[in-house]
This record gives C-alpha cells, sequence and structure tokens, in this order.
C-alpha cells in the first residue's frame, strides 16, 4: 500500500481538498487497495477546526464526495509513516523539513511539480478564490496518480 499525505498550512482548505480529490480519482481507478490518502497541517493554528466552507463548496459543486474532518497538525513522527508528502506550495514544503529534520528518503514532493505547472497552489483562506485552488489541485492530483501508476505499475 503506497500512503500519500497532502499538506498545507491549516489543513482546512487545501489538503483536505487535495485528499478528497485524490480519493475521488484512485476510487474510480479503482485503486483503493494500493493507495491510501490523508491530509495535515504544517501549523497547529486550526487543529480540530472543520473543513473550510469554500473548499466543502468546491467539492460539492465538482460531485466529489468528502467525509467529516478535522484539523490534524503534521507530526515529525508521520515521516516513517508514509510514502509521499505533497505540500501545496515551499512554504509547506520547507516547514515539513524542518518538522522532519531532514528529508533523507526525498518523500516530500510540491504537488504541482509532477506537472508542467511547477508552481506554488495559492491558499484560498487569502485569496478567496476556491474554483482556482480547486483547478490546479485536479491538474496536479492527476498528474501525481499518473506518476504512481507509472511507478508502481498498477494498471
Amino acid at each position: 500500500m503506497i500512503k500519500v499525505c497532502f499538506v498545507c498550512l491549516g489543513n482546512i482548505c487545501r489538503s483536505p481538498m487535495a485528499e478528497f480529490i485524490f480519493k475521488d480519482m484512485i476510487e474510480k481507478e479503482n485503486l483503493s487497495d494500493k493507495i491510501s490518502v490523508v491530509s495535515r497541517g504544517t501549523s497547529n493554528e486550526e487543529i480540530g477546526n472543520p473543513i473550510h466552507p469554500g473548499t466543502i463548496q468546491e467539492l460539492k459543486s465538482h460531485h466529489i464526495s468528502y467525509t467529516t474532518h478535522y484539523a490534524t497538525q503534521l507530526k515529525r513522527e508521520d515521516y516513517d509513516d508514509f510514502d509521499y508528502f505533497i505540500s501545496v506550495d515551499s512554504f509547506n514544503s520547507r516547514f515539513m523539513r524542518n518538522i522532519f529534520i531532514h528529508d533523507y528518503q526525498l518523500k516530500i514532493h510540491r504537488l504541482l511539480d509532477f506537472t508542467p505547472l511547477k508552481k506554488d497552489i495559492a491558499d484560498p483562506w487569502y485569496t478567496g478564490d476556491f474554483t482556482t485552488t480547486y483547478q490546479e489541485i485536479e491538474l496536479g492530483c492527476l498528474a501525481l496518480l499518473k506518476y504512481l501508476i507509472q511507478k508502481y505499475s498498477f494498471k
């Protein structure tokens, strides 16, 4: 089982959006028995808070199912529990390296680095633009899924 953890700052907007988009994709590809997905935040600011209403609205508009989710913080011990830590931006990639001390197994990746865009995904908490965030996360998730399918010969 390949274990993926999506990571943003608070774990209420971008990373849960990525978690549920990716879960939907792996379910449609019949890969739920091969890939597991969760999300975490690098900050402790939102611990225990539910998904942001803007994220919920965007997921619903694309018919992406989601479950009850409460923000959790990434911890040093998580490093050994996952194969991939997928960050939404460079800031959180750096923050993860601080949390883990260093990334000796090269598990930390930025989501859009799997695409030609190779850029950060803006935080809709600040921009208010959940639609663009959704589009970029979907693009990144499609590319990540393609990468995992090829790397692990899932098809």
